[in-house]
């Protein structure tokens, strides 16, 4: 019965999106979405990029549900993509959440894939993979960040599964490939001073382009001034790696979009200034 009542209620979620360069312009040329995912398309400010919204109208995931995100930019197309709100991920019974997203940037093209935090609550289990597939002299910004527990209910998270995996490739050769997980007792963890230090969010972000080497020191400094948090970066083989580390999720949630703003604006002359959305 538990099990049939499991199958009963998981989802499966789905979006696909692709931008493409016509007539002068960046355009959507496809757009996919099956429940709970949907994609809103609202108006950029002024002077920015077409933008893509992806929403989960269940307002959260449990076991055994799973998303499965595409998207893609045609040769000299620019976007960017985010998400409406946090991705909550409740405690599980005991299957897994999956979220797969997979993002094509094409040669010319530029795309950010910024989606905003997921939450992990107490006993949730999430695997989550991010393929990024560039070709020729593509470029992109993306990022993932997780809060570990609703902290404005007291919650701390000691027992799940997190399991955070990238994968970047580049013209059909991995460049590189990375995976934060961990199963079951996660207290510990968490709190050793050579793990996560008692952090309670952490934060990736990665710039992905062939000017990647020279803007390491940039942002760097640019990271010197942000308050709450540990930041660490590293550039090799046409990518930047940035780490957060916080104890609060709003020092890292800011950092992390501090440094995409100096990101985008250093490297693509675009607007510091952020979608409505992020300043929620």
């Amino acid at each position: 019965m538990a099990d049939a009542l499991m199958k009963k209620v998981a989802v499966h979620g789905a979006a696909t999106v692709r931008f493409e360069h016509r007539h002068g312009a960046t355009r959507l040329a496809t757009l996919y979405h099956h429940d709970p995912l949907r994609v809103l398309l609202p108006d950029p400010r002024a002077g920015d990029l077409p933008i893509a919204v992806l929403v989960t109208t269940s307002g959260g995931l449990v076991g055994g549900d799973r998303l499965d995100v595409a998207l893609s930019a045609g040769p000299g197309a620019a976007a960017l993509v985010t998400t409406q709100a946090a991705e909550k991920v409740y405690r599980s019974a005991g299957p897994d959440c999956r979220i797969d997203t997979r993002v094509t940037v094409e040669a010319g093209a530029w795309l950010e894939w910024m989606p905003q935090e997921a939450i992990v609550f107490e006993g949730s289990r999430l695997r989550r993979l991010t393929r990024l597939e560039l070709e020729g002299d593509a470029r992109l910004i993306a990022g993932e960040m997780l809060v570990f527990g609703r902290a404005a209910f007291g919650e701390t998270v000691t027992r799940g599964l997190v399991r955070d995996a990238w994968e970047v490739v580049r013209d059909g050769r991995l460049a590189w490939a990375d995976a934060l997980h961990m199963d079951d007792d996660l207290a510990e963890t968490l709190a050793h001073p050579a793990g996560f230090g008692g952090a309670g969010a952490c934060a990736t972000l990665l710039y992905a382009a062939s000017d990647a080497a020279s803007r390491l020191e940039a942002l760097r400094d640019a990271a010197e001034g942000l308050e709450g948090v540990r930041v660490g970066a590293t550039a090799f083989d046409g990518l930047l790696v940035v780490r957060i580390l916080g104890g609060e999720a709003r020092a890292v949630r800011g950092a992390y979009a501090a440094l995409w703003s100096h990101l985008r604006a250093a490297a693509a002359g675009l607007p510091t200034r952020l979608p409505r959305l992020w300043e929620v």
